[in-house]
Parts: structure tokens; sequence; C-alpha cells
């Protein structure tokens, strides 16, 4: 007997569950579906609360979560535990977060390593996975409270730039949230299918989309022929947005109220206040020519729009630097350009659509709302995978997800599920001992975290590594998956170009019930495989801190003083008892977090001796 589904909210039968679209966005993210009377695409508005969600999850001093408009008050009230622009961490290291760190008004661990930042709210630890996730978990709510069905479905938009990291860590996150994400795909191509562009496969047109964020901005040329959307060239900066408008204001009001600048940014509730004020002024400009306000009883916030475009034109003339780029990297003129997609809250700023609808010589199409414009393609993009536009060509996909085992046996995904095959994938890694030769590369099939509840497909040695220190050798693996789902590894070590690589025959001799059952495992232990996931990460970042630090205390232990090596001890074996003890994450990461702080001062010194000597002719090892 078939089940047929009933949408309470509109009183229509549904086929089938609700596949959601969802822009995860550095500012404000939404959820959209697909209407099932009229078919178009809409975006969730969940008990009147409007379709933006901001990104910005507070913990409470009683442990709860709160994510959106309700977390964004405590911005100001309590910044230490609140938490934005978690995006722009995602797949990064706290090394390529470079001399932005100081722009966070939240705590990022610094374990001075290519390991992934760690966020701290008080004495817990959470990766910006785990904080994507509640952002996640909250548009998934209000998708559910509104549409009054179970949402488990899901495609989720990234930038185009997002390196195979960071959509990973976006998979990651959806997980964690409870939902299968059937597609990653890319911000501008959600657009262009917003407003249609790309839906008739016979179609061929080349668009730019301009996306100016709240905190990133990009450009991309996407060549669009027979329904496979290419990028032909995308550029930006992911740290220039609106909110470099509102910083622009801040200073401006700074410099009119004779304030000074260090103790305004150093007082963080002012220096909220005078964000969040300068975001009004913004957007009010927008419509008006003069916005007039105060933050406390003595400092002045007016401005007129004249005032506001003079300051901000350095920040528009650096996005129009970057679409030259972008279009000199397509080798195209702006006169091949068939439409320009306008997409991001701040492309509202009538000086922006301005500068964009004169470089490209025609009106920018801005006729949907800017805002929702990507979650809306998602959507359209969600119901194509759910098999409810015909018209449309779906090029095969993989069933399950394929990786390689990395260190306690998690699994390391390399070709997500559900992506469009022939298809080529890669990653690098390293080695974790000093002189390490070999490495085993151990491919798995499945979408579990850890390996051993998934299906291995093969093995093979990559032999004759150069013997170097930990982490100096570089390895490419890479997974070239052809039309007919023959899978071929290979493993290239590029400082000495030792190879190594072997053929997997079509290994998808799983019945539907069998490939159901691996993704309904997955669902039903996503939460306990991601606790096991970063539990095992987190002894693996205190074992390779350990080996760190016994190997510098030992060949530099002559530059330390005797308190130095003593209270090094202390902390290495504090840390030592945490992992023999089964410590939680969060008490593996703080003990990590101690000897980090205790020894980094006398790391650098160690350094600057090691500099001077050099220079002088001499080594220390």
């Amino acid at each position: 007997m078939a089940k047929v589904a009933i949408n309470l909210s509109t009183g229509s039968l549904q086929q089938e569950e609700v596949i959601v679209g969802i822009d995860l966005g550095t500012t404000n993210s939404l959820v959209a579906y697909i209407h099932p009377e009229d078919k178009k695409p809409i975006a969730i508005n969940d008990q009147g609360r409007g379709t933006i969600v901001p990104s910005v999850v507070h913990f409470t001093q009683q442990g709860e979560t709160i994510v959106g408009t309700e977390a964004k008050d405590y911005l100001t009230t309590d910044p230490a535990n609140t938490f934005y622009s978690v995006k722009r961490l995602l797949g990064k290291s706290y090394k390529d977060l470079g001399e932005h760190k100081d722009y966070y008004g939240y705590k990022i661990i610094d374990d001075d390593s290519e390991g992934l930042v760690k966020i701290r709210a008080k004495d817990k630890f959470y990766s910006p996975i785990e904080l994507s996730a509640e952002i996640l978990k909250e548009l998934r709510e209000r998708a559910e409270h509104s549409l009054k069905t179970p949402v488990n479905r899901a495609v989720i938009t990234v930038p185009a730039y997002f390196n195979d990291s960071q959509r990973q860590a976006t998979r990651d996150a959806g997980k964690l949230a409870g939902l299968e994400v059937l597609r990653i795909v890319n911000e501008p191509t959600a657009a262009a299918l917003a407003y249609g562009i790309g839906i008739d496969p016979n179609e061929e047109k080349t668009v730019a989309v301009y996306d100016l964020g709240g905190g990133t901005f990009d450009i991309s040329i996407l060549s669009i022929h027979q329904g496979i959307f290419e990028v032909l060239s995308t550029h930006g900066d992911t740290y220039l947005g609106g909110d470099d408008f509102d910083r622009a204001i801040i200073n401006y009001w700074i410099q009119e109220n004779q304030l000074v600048a260090d103790t305004v940014h150093q007082d963080k509730q002012l220096s909220q206040e005078l964000r969040l004020k300068a975001e009004e002024a913004k957007k009010a400009l927008s419509q008006q020519q003069l916005y007039v306000s105060k933050v406390g009883e003595s400092i002045e916030c007016g401005i007129t729009r004249h005032k506001f475009e003079e300051l901000i034109a350095p920040i528009v003339a650096r996005t129009m630097e970057s679409c030259k780029q972008a279009m000199a990297d397509a080798k195209l003129q702006p006169e091949q350009i068939d439409a320009v997609i306008m997409v991001g809250g701040s492309t509202r700023v009538p000086l922006v659509y301005e500068a964009v609808s004169t470089f490209f010589g025609k009106p920018a199409n801005n006729s949907l709302n800017p805002d929702e414009v990507v979650a809306l393609g998602a959507a359209i993009q969600a119901d194509i995978l759910a098999g409810n536009r015909k018209d449309i060509l779906l090029l095969d996909v993989t069933p399950l997800t394929l990786g390689i085992e990395t260190m306690g046996g998690l699994m390391d995904p390399i070709i997500p599920r559900n992506s469009k095959i022939p298809t080529k994938a890669g990653r690098q890694y390293t080695t974790s001992v000093d002189g390490q030769v070999n490495m085993k590369i151990s491919v798995y099939q499945g979408e579990r975290d850890v390996v051993k509840e998934n299906r291995k497909l093969a093995e093979f040695d990559l032999k004759g590594i150069p013997a170097m220190p930990a982490g100096f050798p570089k390895v490419d693996v890479n997974f070239i998956l052809n039309a007919d789902g023959i899978l071929k590894v290979e493993a290239i070590e590029l400082r000495s170009g030792v190879r190594q690589e072997v053929e997997v025959k079509p290994q998808y001799g799983l019945t539907d019930q069998q490939v159901e059952q691996m993704l309904m495992d997955s669902i039903t232990h996503a939460k306990e495989d991601v606790a096991t996931r970063m539990q095992i990460e987190a002894r693996t970042t205190a074992e390779q801190m350990l080996y760190q630090v016994e190997r510098f205390l030992e060949k530099n232990g002559q530059h330390l003083t005797e308190e130095e090596i003593n209270l090094t001890r202390e902390n290495v074996q504090q840390l030592k008892d945490v992992l023999a003890a089964g410590g939680d994450k969060d008490a593996i990461y703080a003990a990590v977090d101690r000897l980090e702080e205790q020894t980094s001062p006398f790391a650098e010194r160690v350094m600057q001796i090691s500099i001077k000597q050099a220079m002088a002719g001499k080594k220390i090892e």
C-alpha cells in the first residue's frame, strides 16, 4: 500500500517528502522549498519571524543554545559566548586566518598547527562545523514547523571558490544537524537557477553573478550549456562586504565625535552598539537621503547618503577591480555577458547597483529579493534531485561517498555521495611520524564517520617516501571516477615524485536496499558518529602535541630554565592523564590549550636563538 503525505499547512497531497534548499550564509541564512501547488520556490517564513535567520549562535550561562535574531542581542552583552561569521572558519586552520583573527569578538584557539580552528565558549570547545550545524538545525526546525512535515534532506549552497575541505565541512555540518545533504551547489549556480537561467537544456548563456554579502564578496562568470553550469572564473575577497560599509560609517562617527578608536574597539559592548547602529544607517540610506540617531547620551550618529557614498566608493571600486580580473581570467569582454545577476543584501545600496550596471553596460537583474535568491535556486536544485522536473537532465551520480582512512580510523571523504560522474577529486596528506617512508592508502565506500562501519574497496602502500620530519612530505591522493563507475586511486609524493595507483573495478554491486540501509544507518547514527569523530580528532591533536613538545624538550632543553622544563613536564603529564582517563573532547582540548599557552613563549624565544645562530654560521637541532 502506497503512503501519501498530506501537508497540513496547505492541505495538499505530497507524494514525496520535502527536500529543502538552504543558503548557509556568513551573515544570514535561510531555507526555501518548492510550493506543492504553484511549483514556485518560496523562502520559509516561520511564525512571521521573517525569512532571514542571522548566522549567529549564542550559548547561555545555563548551557542553552540560541540561534538567529534572538542571539544577535547577545553580540553586545556577551560577545565572548556569541559566535558570528562562522562560515569564514569552515575548513580553515588558525594559520589561514592571518591578520583577520582579531576581527572576531570570541576566542579562537591557536594550537600552532595546520589543524582546523577550534572556538572556546566558557569551558567547552567547538569546531566551526558544530556551530554551523546549530544554524542548520534552526533552519531545519523552522522548515518543519512551518511545513508541518519532517525535513531530512537538503541541498546546501557554498561560494564557488570553496575548496574541498570547506565543502566537506559544510556536508559534515548538515549531517550533524540531522540532514542528508544531497548536493553541495555553488551559490552563483543557484542564483542563476532562481532567475530561470539554465533550466531549458537548449539554452546557452554566459552569466555574471555579482554577490556582495555581509562579510564576503565574489564575482563569478558562468557558462551555461545544455543544462551544465561551468564556472569560467571566480574572483573576490572573503573579507569584503557590507560589514566594511558599516565599518566606514563607524570610523566616520568616531572621527565626528572625536572618540579614540582604540578605546572604542576595546570596549566590546560600545563597538557592537555602534556596529548595529551603522548597519541600521546603511539600510536606511538605501531608501532615504539622511539618517540621524544616537548611541547613549553623547555619541551623535548622523550621516547623509552623499557622505555614505563618498566613504564606500573605494570599497565598491575594489569589487569592480575583481570584476575586471574575473573577466580577464574568463577571457571575455563585458558585451559578451548575456545577463548580470545581483546577489546579497549589500547590492541594495544604490551606488553598488549603478557601478555594476555601468561596468557590464546593461541593467543588472535585481527583480528577485537579493537575500533570498540563492536559497530559492537551491530549492529548485532540490526539486530537480527529487525528480519532479522531468525536463531537466540529471547526469549520473555516485550512490555512496568514496574516501580514505585517516589517523584514528576515521573516514576522510574524497568524492561525496551524489557527485556527478565522471568526476575527479583529491586531497593532500602528510606523514605523522619523523622518517616515515611508507603510507598505507585504504579506500572505503559509505556514509559513516568511522571506517569500520563502511565498506572497504581497496588498499595499497605508497612506498619509498624520502625520510623527512613529520609534516614535510606532501602526498596528493586523487580519486578519478569514470562514467562506467570504475574508480582509479593514485597517490603521489610531490617532493620526490614517488607514485602508486590502483584501479577499483565497479564495486557498486550493491542492491538499492543495501544502499538505502547504509544511508539510513548514517542518519540514525549521525550524532554518535560525529561525537566519535570529534573525540578521535581531539585525541589525535593531543598525541601530536605531546610528540612535538617532548621532541622540542629533548632537542632544545639547554635554552630553557629548569622552572620552564618542570612546568612543561607537569602540563605534559596532565595531558597524558586526561588521555589515559578517557577524557571527553573538551577536557582534552582544555589540557592542550594549557600546554600550548605555556610553551608558545619560549618556543618563540628558541626560534630567535636558532635564527641568530644560523646567521652566525652555526646550526642547532
